[in-house]
């Protein structure tokens, strides 16, 4: 009996080895470049995966008084700070009366086309937002809505040139002074920006839509691409999302205003493209989120959608509303206005 388990536990080790092993390699990946990576960019997709097996072995091993857990449990102390990118204990929640809410959605055009067979889809999602009432709201694959126009004295609203039903949008309670659609080649994606004026100050907000992965939800739709394609695939977008980056990079330094940006990045905290979006900001989701925080409808957990506000911008409260009408969650935070003066 105990030669088989002796077995087993082998088998299990080595199964280890290798899931640590690459959940280093995801470490390494946020900080090469994807076009110089090519096909193996698209591994930072799997990283949120090794980190959880990794998580789970550490917790098999100590249970079962193994010194293997040394193993997985210097493999996560390693890359430590990456794991309140994937998973938060506890919340930050201080409500201040003078907060200024952002909240950011893919409305996925309101299921214009029926993807939810549900009723009202849109009437519901208005009706979040209405609840919710954020101050600034950055909307991805946005799609004309009167009612949800009305809701706001400020907007910017930009339409594919293809496609006059399909675009992005930033809405405001405060004026707009400033505003710029950054068209991105050959993409039905964008970055939008406005300068919003909140009491004397103006402050920039980037409503950005990176290259879509297009990864369907449904496993056995995803199992009909071939691997071969699939790795294609993402490396192709993976590469368009690195010169989409740059252009936002070289855009946001020639402003002195602080920085918010929000959106869909169709990528992971473990990716070189929100390593680079992230630099002189702060995750609201690390600062004051709780839990897993998905914000893409999938079989585990997979967070793509950020709210990245400059770092000398205090966050007091992250929210992921778990309402399914669209492939995407909306999350909204809530920032400190004295700190945004």
């Amino acid at each position: 009996m105990k030669k088989k388990k002796s077995i087993v536990d082998g088998i299990l080790y080595f199964i280890n080895s290798i899931f640590a092993l690459l959940l280093l390699i995801g470490y390494a990946i946020p900080y090469i470049k994807p076009q110089t990576l090519n096909s193996l960019s698209g591994f930072s997709l799997l990283t949120p995966l090794f980190v959880m097996v990794n998580l789970a072995f550490l917790a098999y091993w100590i249970l079962r008084l193994k010194r293997i857990f040394l193993l997985p449990l210097i493999v996560l102390l390693i890359g430590f700070n990456n794991i309140p990118r994937l998973y938060k204990l506890n919340a930050k929640r201080v409500i201040l009366t003078d907060d200024i809410k952002v909240m950011s959605y893919n409305v996925r055009m309101f299921n214009k086309y029926d993807w939810i067979k549900k009723d009202s889809i849109k009437e519901k999602i208005n009706t979040l937002i209405a609840e919710k009432s954020p101050d600034i709201l950055c909307l991805q694959e946005y799609a004309p809505n009167p009612e949800l126009e009305a809701m706001f004295p400020h907007k910017y609203i930009t339409y594919s040139k293809n496609n006059h039903n399909f675009g992005h949008a930033i809405f405001s309670q405060f004026p707009i002074i400033r505003k710029e659609n950054l068209d991105f080649k050959d993409s039905s994606n964008n970055i939008l920006y406005a300068d919003i004026l909140i009491g004397r100050d103006s402050l920039r907000i980037y409503n950005i839509h990176l290259e879509s992965l297009r990864i369907k939800p449904q496993i056995n739709e995803l199992n009909e691409e071939t691997a071969l394609k699939l790795s294609e695939r993402i490396s192709r977008v993976f590469n368009k999302q690195q010169d989409q980056v740059l252009t936002f990079l070289d855009h946001q330094q020639k402003t002195e205003n602080k920085v918010i940006v929000m959106g869909d990045f169709n990528n992971t905290a473990y990716s070189w493209v929100y390593r680079q979006l992230l630099k002189g900001k702060n995750d609201a989701f690390v600062i004051a989120g709780k839990g897993f925080d998905k914000t893409y409808d999938y079989p585990f957990p997979i967070r793509i959608d950020f709210i990245l506000p400059d770092d000398s911008i205090e966050v007091n409260h992250f929210k992921r509303y778990q309402n399914k009408y669209s492939d995407h969650f909306a999350i909204m935070a809530r920032l400190s206005k004295a700190s945004l003066e």
